[in-house]
């Protein structure tokens, strides 16, 4: 999950003993979930997010729980109706967007849903007292109007190809969080919404509940009560999945390889755009040097990151575009060459003292690099750039805290990140990269800047013909091999390890989606919790 959506997360300590609320643990050969019952499932996730508002940036790429969007994904992420009846009627110059409503939706409250909602929704976000860091994703709207009850038309101000991928963000209730403060009202923390569950408790640091909605739209889930441990720490989480606490969890490659011979579990792969970088604050005189931003470039062994740490469940990263994604910009692929990055080094003037660490001027070639403690991903992400560095000359001195201890020293300090959003380059490179939005909260943590990568990301966006906007995305990847923002590491496929009690009709197995970031409170194989029933 990103750190823009879980600061709250790391200033609690983890509860080793989490209070579930279930009466006993049963295995999962007895036909019921770990919470003890049949129609019971209970999840071990690593975060949570600082609030449940959609009005602040929660579940803005679906899959909330709690709300529905206009439009969902569906397990191929092919966009399709949610409250919404149909996709969306698009003008000739794609500056129009026309949604028709479904019929007889409601709140979990028992009030109508209706255009108003959704006016209210976007007009919120986009209102420069919201608190909501994403909203420059929805910089092309104009205007959002009401028709009529039943229909909302949206007015871009260019024509913006993954609009509609942006109505996937959840509707809130004009009739409750219209009469709050936005920001701090109760609504962030006790949401009403029309979704398949409703929020029954939030323990923070410990537990989100959840009770199935009787009256959604789209039918009674199966699940009735579902549950996700927030446990913070991943060999707690692995335990408590081995004990039967727990009906699934997220857990890190080396973890999750230990359930392979489990006979009552299964393991689910979900690929994703997730990566792992490390920022370069160009306001600290070492990372912000080309020439060492350059060799640590290149001083990586990204390849021996995928074998040693992901135990090959994912792969090598560049940029923020994966390698098999049609985004990618080939040949901006980069081979480890610790004897070019050294080159690099010498020739701008960081020679090599006698501990092995360079230095120019009276500049040490040191600087420190934090993690999020508890991420044991992160922390071995970090140990190797680490060991690398050093092999060339450069000390990157690691240090672990929660995000209230990092975030006011992201402008100096470099820090072991992640992002990522498959459902367009636009969505994560925008809040990445651009200048504008250096030093914003988490955007653009390294406060990078170039004029090249600015026009190119303004131009891609403001189109919809993809070979001008493929054309803009691969300027970017070109000239951040040029001159790297931040040193990416590796693309990480995402593991869930499940109690083989569970189906989805007409599976075989669960399933996941191509994942973002953000996981494990929205994606993994309970996406589609509502779908769920125990096996006979």
């Amino acid at each position: 999950m990103s750190a823009r959506s879980i600061r709250g997360v790391a200033a609690v300590a983890l509860a080793t003993t989490l209070a579930l609320g279930a009466a006993a643990c049963a295995t999962p050969s007895d036909g019921k979930g770990a919470a003890g019952a049949q129609d019971s499932a209970v999840v071990g996730i690593a975060y949570e997010p600082d609030s449940l508002s959609p009005l602040l940036g929660y579940g803005k790429d679906g899959n909330s729980k709690i709300f529905d969007g206009l439009l969902t994904h569906d397990a191929e992420m092919r966009l399709k109706p949610a409250l919404a009846e149909k996709l969306p009627e698009v003008s000739d110059d794609g500056r129009t967007y026309t949604y028709t409503l479904r019929k007889g939706v409601e709140f979990s409250d028992g009030k109508p849903f209706t255009a108003d909602d959704v006016v209210f929704t976007y007009r919120t976000i986009l209102d420069e007292k919201t608190n909501n860091a994403s909203k420059a994703e929805l910089d092309a709207i104009d205007s959002v109007e009401k028709k009529d009850d039943r229909t909302v038309v949206f007015h871009l101000k260019y024509a913006y190809a993954p609009f509609a991928e942006r109505t996937v963000l959840p509707i809130a209730p004009q009739h409750v969080a219209g009469k709050q403060d936005v920001n701090n009202g109760s609504f962030t923390t006790h949401p009403v919404g029309t979704g398949p569950y409703v929020l029954t408790d939030w323990s923070k640091g410990e537990k989100l509940s959840f009770k199935a909605n009787p009256h959604y739209w789209g039918g009674a889930p199966k699940v009735k009560k579902f549950t996700m441990a927030i446990i913070k720490d991943d060999d707690v989480r692995a335990t408590r999945l081995r004990s039967g606490d727990l009906d699934g969890a997220i857990l890190p490659p080396n973890l999750a390889a230990t359930f392979k011979s489990a006979q009552d579990k299964k393991t689910y792969t979900a690929k994703t755009f997730d990566y792992r970088n490390v920022t370069l604050p160009t306001a600290n005189p070492v990372t912000g040097a080309k020439a060492v931003r350059r060799a640590l470039d290149l001083a990586v062994d990204r390849d021996a990151m995928v074998k040693g740490i992901l135990n090959g469940a994912g792969k090598p990263a560049y940029g923020p575009v994966p390698t098999d994604s049609p985004w990618f910009a080939k040949g901006t692929e980069r081979a480890h060459d610790l004897k070019k990055a050294e080159r690099i080094l010498d020739d701008a003037g960081w020679k090599k003292g006698a501990d092995g660490i360079r230095t120019k001027g009276k500049q040490r070639a040191s600087f420190t690099l934090w993690y999020l403690s508890g991420d044991k991903l992160r922390q071995e992400h970090a140990l190797a750039f680490a060991s690398d560095a050093k092999k060339a000359g450069i000390e990157a001195k690691v240090e672990s805290g929660t995000w209230e201890v990092i975030e006011p020293r992201m402008k100096h300090d470099a820090v072991l990140a992640g992002g990522g959003s498959p459902a367009d380059p636009d969505f994560d490179q925008y809040l990445l990269l651009h200048s504008s939005l250096a030093g914003d909260g988490f955007n653009n943590m390294s406060r990078y800047k170039n004029d090249k990568i600015d026009r190119a990301l303004v131009d891609a966006r403001r189109t919809d013909d993809h070979d001008r906007r493929k054309a803009g995305y691969d300027t970017v990847q070109r000239e951040l091999q040029k001159d790297p923002a931040y040193i990416f590491l590796t693309h990480i496929d995402h593991l869930y390890v499940v109690n083989d009690a569970w189906q989805v009709p007409g599976e075989q197995r669960l399933t996941t989606q191509v994942e973002p970031h953000d996981h494990g409170l929205a994606s993994g194989p309970w996406w589609n919790v509502k779908d769920w029933q125990p096996k006979k």
